[in-house]
């Protein structure tokens, strides 16, 4: 089958090509994002593979319609990026990557937790200027603390298993409870206790209308001091402008890791440095020392790039052979 891969970068490029020897469609790399002025591209491409900047909305999804797709496969496991009564109503079907090393992602909150924790950005920094001095680098010891866990997903769940190693008490939030993260010990309980007794809160559920901006002015005041926020998730769960003020009251959040943005959109993976990001809130969260940003790469690892590949093109292969996995599939045409 003919595919056109939106927003490729040059990481991913090889996995695809490698899984692509067992499936053999014919595959069409574009380093341009998906949106209604790019659809164009994708005419006469009976299946298309979006990423999570891609812009699937009305308008693109009826370009790709008339242009003759009726795949859309997303090689990612989250989809707040399409218009799904607009996918309904034009009968395209939608797949995606359900789950994929959730251990990368889980491994990567830890690297953010310890980053704060021990200050590492800010020593690194020192020691290539020659600056030995320990003086506010001080951090503490993991082992311990309470760790909430805000989605106990297959992500969550890789989570709590780490932090179970680093002998950390466990709380979860979440509407489904894992059996797997009950049995590691982790507590439920709703979310306003879970804010008040962590002293780590990492993000691991979905976007959905209901989670988005979940941590807010309001939230953030059920915080017991001095905690740390961890988001690999997605990044309008998170109110920035509220964290941002919360840290400089310094009354409750203590740090913030963070991995994505609720307007990530125009800066993923594009060189800007020399430019002037026209972001304030964003540039604002740069300046903080006691956050970490990073640009979208906590799935970045061969194991994670190697299941999406495979994955996304197994999708479009049972798609085309009448055989798609449901545990895969978003919407189907009707």
């Amino acid at each position: 089958m003919k595919v056109a891969l939106f927003s490729t970068q040059h990481f991913e490029r090889p996995f695809f090509l490698q899984a692509n020897k067992k499936f053999r469609h014919e595959l069409f790399f574009h380093n341009e994002a998906l949106h209604e002025e790019t659809a164009p591209m994708a005419h006469g491409f009976p299946a298309v593979c979006a990423f999570v900047n891609d812009k699937l909305d009305a308008a693109t999804l009826s370009a790709l319609v008339a242009g003759g797709t009726r795949l859309v496969a997303l090689r990612s496991a989250g989809y707040n990026n399409v218009d799904l009564p607009a996918a309904d109503k034009l009968k395209i079907t939608l797949m995606r990557v359900p789950a994929y090393a959730p251990a990368a992602i889980a491994e990567y909150a830890v690297a953010l937790m310890l980053t704060l924790n021990r200050h590492i950005h800010q020593a690194y920094n020192r020691v290539r200027e020659g600056n030995f001095d320990l003086n506010n680098l001080v951090g503490f010891n993991m082992s311990g603390k309470t760790v909430g866990i805000v989605g106990t997903g297959k992500i969550g769940t890789a989570l709590a298993h780490i932090m179970k190693g680093f002998g950390c008490e466990l709380l979860g939030y979440d509407v489904y409870h894992n059996p797997a993260c009950i049995e590691l010990g982790l507590r439920y309980t709703d979310l306003p206790t879970l804010l008040a007794q962590s002293d780590i809160i990492s993000i691991h559920c979905p976007l959905t209308p209901e989670t988005k901006h979940l941590v807010n002015e309001q939230t953030i005041q059920l915080m017991k001091p001095g905690t740390m926020l961890i988001n690999t998730a997605r990044g309008a769960i998170v109110d920035a402008s509220a964290v941002i003020e919360a840290l400089k009251k310094k009354d409750r959040l203590s740090y913030f890791g963070m991995d994505v943005y609720e307007e990530e959109g125009p800066l993923l993976f594009s060189d800007l440095s020399s430019t002037i990001i026209q972001d304030d809130v964003f540039e604002r969260l740069t300046t903080l020392p006691n956050v970490v940003v990073t640009g979208h790469q906590a799935f970045l690892t061969r194991e994670a790039l190697t299941q999406i590949a495979d994955i996304s093109l197994g999708n479009i292969s049972d798609f085309e052979a009448g055989s798609a996995k449901a545990e895969n599939i978003i919407m189907t045409r009707k």
